[in-house]
């Protein structure tokens, strides 16, 4: 049934399913129902098509007796007929929807489901999850009501003061929570339990050390079962260096860990966890590389300074209880500094930055993080390719070496008077020695282009994230400049100006800590991959050149 409803704000569309409506327009409401946030309804000028239902007041005709009145209520609000679930203001989309809200703690589907990917099978910025819109009308396509809501709304009554907001849902900007942020639409809490400081260094600002650095070993990855054989899985044994006491984790409990810091973390580039794998899950060669993947993906969560101090992640080092895990679990998933809460945690430096020079500074590491993505994936073809011809061409060139080599062999023994013993046995030697060396290239990449192959896909997980990161600060820049157009214009007050300037330093702080830690990592990293195969090389090839010694000490009194 069709009713009538007023515009609270003005809302301009972006598509073609969408209607513009401005404040205090009439509208006619199709539906009060509203799916992921959105309305579809007509405007003034009789335009149809969908807006916020945030944006709007239903006016609700209400009996009573013989007389007829009508009712004003915000859609979604107790006095709608549709039901009403609160939400948390700060709460992500993805978390209203209880993400984890079951109470079995069923750890125990296979391989590990629930890393979170949108309907097509793609992970959102950092990681973070599309949540895909639902809708009756296979030619309407909704996109997901922004989950962090202006908290000033209704106190604003001038008209245009506020600066517009990004409602496409896959915008990062929105979905972190950094827009609301830097909007200063987030309350601040009276109380805030956690606090990470942003100081100024030789290159810029950066993360400040942890008090407490600590490293943690993963080691002996055992196949479990439970259930009677119904369930298996991979045991790995968990030790962190500052209690030394093994908790012992699946792969899973590893994903969870994963998921709540992608939620949390939304300006900090959170490394991918290793790939899952649904055939040959419990094959040698897959538990043994998934487990020199988790390795570094540890000692990089172990090396940041911002993450190895998350809660959560000290309760997935240290709880070796069940119920008390089940405990810290919950608390972690009911976390309230997430999206643009997180961002308060902020201690930053007092030193003034242009935001003029941040931008050129984040445009400059742009450009890097690009052509280093594009040089880790050629080095990562090439080292893939290289691999390849190890088990494969070179084995087969270097057996048919040595069996060509035996065969010259076989031929000197077949007219006895004319052979030689020792020179046989020699060129026989020599054979062997070429089919072994073929093994031995066959063998070299475990011990060198596997791991230089890990800290590659490490990167390649670490710079991808960076485009979204990145993105969140060019929205911070683009609401800086049109909140001061808006100032200038009177339509703002330069207060107000000013706190989105003063938060955007905030993001722009947090960004330049986070590029400085990759940078110093990344020097770290490459140093020691490069160094370990180098020397890898040295030791196969002086393993090689004493084979073939030895070889030719045999030719040496024939």
């Amino acid at each position: 049934m069709s009713m009538k409803g007023k515009a609270l704000y003005t809302f301009q569309s972006e598509n073609k399913e969408e209607i513009s409506i401005q404040e205090n327009e009439e509208l006619v409401i199709f539906d009060d129902n509203s799916v992921d946030g959105w309305l579809q309804g007509e405007n003034s000028k009789g335009q149809k098509g969908l807006f916020p239902a945030s944006y709007v007041e239903v006016i609700r005709p209400r009996s009573n007796s013989n007389l007829t009145d009508c009712s004003i209520s915000p859609v979604g609000s107790p006095g709608n007929d549709s039901s009403y679930f609160p939400s948390a203001p700060n709460t992500p989309f993805h978390m209203q929807q209880g993400y984890y809200d079951d109470d079995d703690d069923d750890w125990d589907d296979w391989d590990d489901s629930s890393t979170v990917v949108d309907d097509d099978g793609r992970s959102g910025a950092n990681g973070h999850s599309h949540q895909s819109p639902h809708s009756n009308n296979p030619n309407v396509h909704y996109r997901a009501k922004p989950y962090m809501e202006r908290q000033d709304s209704i106190s604003s009554s001038r008209k245009g003061s506020m600066v517009g907001r990004n409602l496409n849902r896959f915008s990062s900007f929105v979905r972190s929570g950094v827009e609301a942020f830097v909007l200063g639409d987030v309350p601040m809490n009276a109380k805030i339990a956690e606090s990470y400081t942003i100081e100024m260094g030789p290159k810029g600002p950066q993360w400040k050390d942890s008090p407490t650095p600590f490293s943690c070993s993963i080691e002996d990855p055992t196949k479990q079962t439970k259930f009677k054989g119904i369930k298996t899985y991979i045991s790995y044994r968990v030790t962190p260096s500052h209690n030394a006491r093994p908790v012992y984790r699946r792969y899973k409990h590893f994903d969870w860990l994963y998921n709540r810091l992608l939620h949390k973390f939304t300006v900090i580039s959170v490394p991918h966890l290793p790939e899952k794998q649904a055939t040959g899950r419990f094959e040698e060669d897959f538990i043994e590389k998934r487990k020199r993947r988790l390795i570094l993906w540890m000692d990089h969560m172990t090396s940041h300074p911002v993450l190895s101090q998350y809660e959560g992640f000290e309760h997935f080092l240290m709880c070796a209880d069940d119920k008390q895990w089940k405990l810290g679990k919950r608390r972690a998933e009911k976390d309230e500094m997430m999206g643009a809460n997180f961002m308060l945690t902020f201690q930053i430096p007092n030193e003034h930055q242009d935001l003029q020079d941040v931008e050129e500074r984040v445009d400059s590491f742009k450009s890097f993080a690009k052509k280093m993505d594009d040089s880790v994936m050629q080095l990562t073809h090439v080292a893939s390719e290289l691999v390849r011809k190890h088990l494969g061409g070179f084995r087969k060139e270097f057996q048919r070496l040595g069996n060509a080599f035996q065969n010259v062999s076989q031929a000197f023994m077949l007219d006895p008077p004319h052979c030689s013993d020792a020179l046989n046995t020699a060129i026989s030697h020599t054979g062997r020695t070429y089919e072994n060396i073929g093994e031995m290239f066959a063998e070299q990449p475990k011990y060198d282009l596997f791991h230089m192959l890990d800290k590659l896909s490490l990167y390649q997980g670490l710079l991808a994230n960076f485009p979204d990161i990145i993105h969140l600060q060019k929205g911070a820049f683009a609401k800086v400049k049109e909140s001061q157009r808006m100032s200038d214009e009177g339509k703002m007050d330069q207060d107000e100006a000013d706190g989105v300037r003063k938060r955007c330093r905030t993001v722009g702080f947090a960004l330049q800590a986070e590029m400085n830690h990759f940078h110093q990592r990344r020097e770290v990293d490459f140093k020691e991959m490069m160094q370990a195969y180098i020397k890898q090389q040295i030791a196969f090839y002086q393993r090689v050149g004493q084979q073939l010694e030895r070889t030719l000490h045999m030719y040496d009194n024939l």
